[in-house]
């Protein structure tokens, strides 16, 4: 291979890299910098990845030097599916879409350029930048899970030692009231889960040999981070029962995560130890494809060789240029939809709760009000219109379990041309009560389905450029009989649209 070609790859490789700069300068110096200090997302440590991952390639630059090949084909068949996902991800600001184009793009290009064996070497540090991505918005179904999980461990073992406590959904509080404790989603662990995953995955690719092993202990973060929060958790409920409730919510919750997050690099330190024992001594790492890049074999392409690098630089700098020039997307006006009086019905209107001020976004709108009817039954509406966030909206199954309801017999119904998802939910010592929610935004497009909403929702923000403003309504009723409650929801659709 000539020394001259090699030149000329690596100009058209810097040439492209520069161009996916250009292309995804937003994601670059906006969007990831806004969700790295989202306080809900909360992924402080993402500013650390990018840094990361080109330490490794700096630490391997010979290696990566001596595995230059023939440019392969496969880097362009690669390229394409990531140029359309990135695209999707910079015209709908879906930054989970930019990230996977932006990584999937590196590994393309090193590809097309420089063969596959120096794409499998720059492999790790491409796929560690995945961590800059926002998981916990996109998981939050996990998040109740582990809350109850956390909940779990703390009511049981509390209770063997002899601890008078309640618990109540994702709740513990003392039979004597002196402290009362939500595990609320940001203490749910999904935080800290993402963080020793990312630890782990760095640490293990250092002092681990093999992939097998490094996949051990990847996998094995993550009992390791649930056990951390579990503990974390238990201790909080600890000291409110026998010290004070104040200290245990105020000073002591805001710093036993760090105590917590150093048991468990230790455990992650412990557990490195505990795989190389019993797989054997650490082998020296394989060696890396090598050989001088100016007299590599020739590949199967001859002549052609810098045909899939130019191809390949056209379709990125293209591609990058026409991204660069993708404008914002537009957001909707709110829908006009609000809760009025039903004829019929003794009506009040109700106030946002604080906890509802304080978590949702500041362009939200809430609607709320109960309506009583003549035979005693109530029915308590909430209408819910999301902003420019999505986090406005979310599936009541996210919140109803926390709140110590079980659900139970869902069904979906369609009313008046409105489609409603039923559920009856059940606690204990109280009667059933029936649940029904629908989505809609300001199109009129309505929907009972969360997967049809979110890709809706996808579809405009990538394709048209809109960002939707979509609502939530939700009725509980207190009482289970869907006949009565379908009557009602027929009622509250001639009010509300």
């Amino acid at each position: 291979m000539r020394v001259k070609e090699i030149h000329v790859r690596a100009a058209l490789f810097a040439a492209s890299l520069l161009a996916m700069l250009f292309g995804y300068r937003l994601l670059l110096t906006v969007h990831a910098p806004v969700v790295f200090n989202d306080v809900m997302e909360d992924l402080s440590y993402g500013w650390y990845v990018p840094v990361f991952s080109i330490y490794v390639l700096w630490r391997e630059r010979r290696e990566l030097a001596a595995s230059v090949g023939a440019p392969s084909l496969w880097g362009l068949v690669l390229l394409l599916p990531s140029l359309f996902i990135g695209y999707l991800g910079a015209g709908g600001c879906q930054i989970r879409f930019e990230i996977l184009g932006f990584v999937g793009m590196l590994i393309a290009l090193t590809m097309a350029f420089f063969g596959t064996a120096t794409a499998r070497q720059a492999l790790f540090p491409a796929l560690f930048l995945l961590f800059c991505m926002p998981f916990h918005s996109f998981l939050d179904i996990i998040t109740i899970h582990l809350r109850m999980l956390a909940v779990s461990v703390a009511y049981e073992v509390l209770s063997g030692c002899g601890v008078d406590i309640v618990r109540q959904g994702t709740m513990l509080t003392s039979s004597s009231g002196s402290f009362a404790i939500d595990i609320a989603e940001p203490c749910s662990g999904l935080r800290s889960l993402f963080a020793m995953m990312a630890l782990t995955a760095g640490y293990s690719y250092f002092t681990q040999p093999t992939w097998l092993r490094r996949g051990v202990m990847f996998v094995l973060s993550v009992p390791i981070a649930i056990a951390g929060n579990i503990v974390r958790i238990f201790s909080i409920v600890l000291v409110a029962a026998t010290c004070s409730a104040d200290f245990a919510t105020g000073f002591y919750h805001d710093y036993s995560g760090y105590v917590v997050f150093l048991v468990a690099v230790a455990l992650m330190v412990a557990t490195d130890g505990l795989v190389t024992k019993i797989a054997g001594e650490r082998a020296a790492p394989s060696a890396s494809p090598s050989g001088d890049p100016a007299h590599c074999p020739a590949s199967g392409l001859s002549g052609l060789r810098l045909l899939v690098p130019a191809v390949t630089a056209v379709f990125a700098v293209s591609v990058m240029a026409y991204q660069a020039r993708t404008v914002e997307p537009v957001l909707c006006e709110a829908p006009s939809a609000r809760l009025g009086d039903i004829q019929g019905f003794a009506s009040e209107k109700l106030e946002p709760s604080e906890s509802e001020l304080h978590s949702l976004p500041e362009d939200t709108v809430i609607d709320k009000r109960v309506y009583h009817a003549q035979d005693g039954v109530s029915y308590f509406v909430t209408l819910v219109i999301g902003g420019r966030s999505k986090s406005s909206i979310h599936r009541p199954e996210l919140c109803l379990p926390s709140q110590g309801f079980q659900m139970t017999n869902p069904r979906g119904v369609s009313v008046g041309g409105v489609d409603w998802r039923l559920l009856t939910l059940e606690r204990r010592l109280s009667p059933p009560l029936g649940f029904a929610y629908t989505f809609f935004n300001q199109d009129g497009f309505r929907t009972a389905s969360h997967v049809r909403r979110i890709f809706c929702d996808v579809c405009d923000r990538s394709l048209r450029h809109r960002i939707d403003r979509w609502a939530m309504m939700t009725v509980s009723a207190s009482t289970a009989d869907e006949r009565r409650m379908v009557e009602f929801l027929l009622r509250l659709k001639e009010v509300v649209w």
